[in-house]
């Protein structure tokens, strides 16, 4: 679901950014008033629990490859203020050292997993707590729903562009796929197989932590040992090289190189769009978490170490630059 460089016009990154500039400034203030400053490390393990189950890559039939994400997690965990920086930052790492996901198209990516799949899962899961005493089935569905709601905004994203963006030659100058492509493109993979990994991490997860860490369901409760959630962490980062298991990119991850050989719906493209083959471009540290000279596994756990530990030093930093201030007794209300 990571939308890479130039799939998206400037002029469209440029207003999805722009809708999210408020979102973080309003996530960092309810942040700051409901979640105590000894509790902000959670939230950046919290992050590198999203940052890992993005490297899961699942396969589906026809060579395309997706991924669960852990926002509806974090909003479940933190609230969905929380739970939009925690995976807004990991999206920053992912980007700027890994290349996974466009510089340019940070605030679309930001806009489709850290904003809609979080805020949409968190309202579901309460709203369905209120009819339903299985938490486990409330997180579930709330999981699923929230990664289809993304995966929607992103395929329209995609499918918009054709249509707004072209040269003389009618030929499209960004993501070249109209909304009738790029819309079962994306829907059936998260319907089906990604949307149930993202039904798997999360209630897998929320019942380990249920049983290892239940003071993390209580803002207010004193922080207990992390050693359950670091367990866990290492866990992940030593399996991620099952996700280079999954052969094939994810849909509308395609490099502009190889895009016009792609045969999808029955025929190639034929041409590169110029918006791509001449558009920004960033050379990330590490990309497609692969290190020169290394066995691609190694590559990928490393990658996975180093992403983990950036994403929890940044959030012990900004802990550690805030007030202490009073606990408050309930999770953040939203």
């Amino acid at each position: 679901m990571h939308i890479p460089e130039n799939y998206l016009s400037p002029s469209t990154c440029g207003v999805l950014g722009a809708v999210m500039v408020p979102i973080w400034l309003l996530s960092i203030r309810k942040v700051k008033e409901t979640v105590p400053r000894e509790k902000l490390p959670l939230l950046g393990i919290a992050a590198a629990f999203s940052f890992l189950a993005m490297m899961f890559n699942i396969p589906l039939p026809g060579g395309t490859t997706g991924h669960a994400v852990g926002g509806t997690l974090i909003a479940i965990l933190f609230g969905p203020y929380a739970a939009c920086l925690a995976v807004s930052v990991a999206l920053l790492i992912q980007a700027l050292f890994f290349g996974d996901g466009g510089i340019l198209a940070f605030g679309a990516n930001c806009f489709n997993m850290a904003f809609v799949l979080p805020f949409t899962g968190y309202f579901i899961y309460h709203g369905l707590k209120k009819v339903i005493s299985s938490d486990t089935v409330a997180a579930g569905i709330s999981a699923y729903v929230g990664i289809n709601a993304a995966a929607f905004c992103a395929a329209v994203e995609f499918g918009i562009q054709p249509l707004l963006f072209t040269d003389a030659a009618g030929q499209a100058l960004y993501c070249p796929y109209p909304l009738w492509i790029s819309l079962p493109a994306m829907m059936i993979g998260h319907l089906t197989l990604f949307g149930l990994a993202e039904v798997v991490f999360t209630t897998g997860v929320l019942a380990y932590l249920r049983k290892t860490s239940p003071d993390l369901f209580q803002l207010a409760a004193p922080a207990s040992s992390n050693k359950s959630l670091f367990g866990l962490l290492a866990a992940l980062i030593v399996a991620t090289p099952l996700g280079l298991l999954a052969a094939g990119t994810a849909w509308g991850e395609w490099d502009a190189e190889e895009l016009a050989d792609t045969d999808f719906f029955g025929s190639a493209l034929g041409y590169t769009p110029a918006g791509m083959e001449n558009g920004f471009s960033f050379d990330a540290l590490m990309p497609d978490y692969a290190i020169a000279g290394l066995p691609d596994a190694a590559g990928y756990i490393i990658s996975a170490i180093v992403g983990t530990a950036l994403l929890i030093i940044i959030f012990k930093i900004i802990a550690s630059l805030l007030p202490s201030r009073p606990t408050f007794d309930t999770p953040a209300q939203h």
